[in-house]
């Protein structure tokens, strides 16, 4: 099996995993609210790497590039997951009850782990804007909006450290957030530095398009040849 078709099968049973643990954590946890079940960040992450494999097996299978748009959102998303697998780890692993089921681990260390390997393995075809890491910070910056807006209307927040009653007020809530988001910073930088920079060279025009550039300058010589011989004429 050569490496690209190692890569689909890999995409392809981390997606389906990741469902079914996604499936099975909604069922445990959800409490009855959908709502709420959407409303953790962890989950959130997850489904998005749920479209990440997929669509990364599907562009593979396809033998075609992945768009700009898609490695970007490929290069977020293992950001997201890696901050997800450390705060995890250091803030919350104590107070999950279901600590070795299995899809908790696939959500929690699997995928931080296996996006990461994804990406080094199979970098990014297309060359990454150089502020990238301001459009990966959208994310979690608007789930702080959505997060900090919705608990007191729900009465429930997914994170007690997002908690102000639990915080002593918003001011520990802030100290948490600036903290978290400084997280997110830390990792978009790593994982721009460990990209291999042969990665993120610009792809190589396709055999159709240097046809077409080598007709075109063909015709341009072509028509100014005929131009001269009118004007000597």
């Amino acid at each position: 099996m050569d490496k690209r078709k190692l890569i689909i099968a890999i995409r392809l049973i981390l997606g389906v995993a990741t469902v079914a643990a996604l499936i099975r954590q909604f069922n445990l946890g959800s409490g009855g609210s959908p709502a709420n079940f959407f409303s953790y960040f962890t989950n959130l992450t997850n489904i998005i790497l749920v479209f990440v494999y997929f669509s990364g097996a599907w562009t593979l299978i396809q033998n075609r590039q992945p768009s700009v748009k898609q490695e970007m959102l490929r290069g977020g998303s293992v950001v997201f997951i890696l901050v997800v697998g450390l705060v995890y780890e250091v803030m919350l692993r104590s107070s999950i009850e279901s600590l070795y089921s299995w899809s908790n681990l696939v959500v929690h260390y699997v995928n931080p782990i296996m996006a990461l390997v994804d990406w080094l393995v199979w970098p990014p075809q297309q060359k990454l804007p150089k502020n990238v890491w301001a459009y990966w910070l959208l994310f979690p910056l608007g789930y702080l909006a959505y997060t900090l807006l919705r608990g007191p209307l729900a009465n429930w927040y997914p994170y007690g450290f997002l908690n102000p009653i639990e915080q002593g007020g918003y001011s520990g809530v802030a100290l948490y957030s600036v903290g978290i988001t400084g997280l997110f910073l830390f990792f978009s930088w790593i994982v721009l530095k460990i990209t291999p920079k042969t990665a993120v060279a610009k792809a190589k025009p396709s055999a159709s398009k240097v046809a077409k550039k080598a007709a075109k300058k063909v015709t341009k010589k072509a028509a100014k040849k005929t131009a001269r011989t009118k004007t000597r004429r």
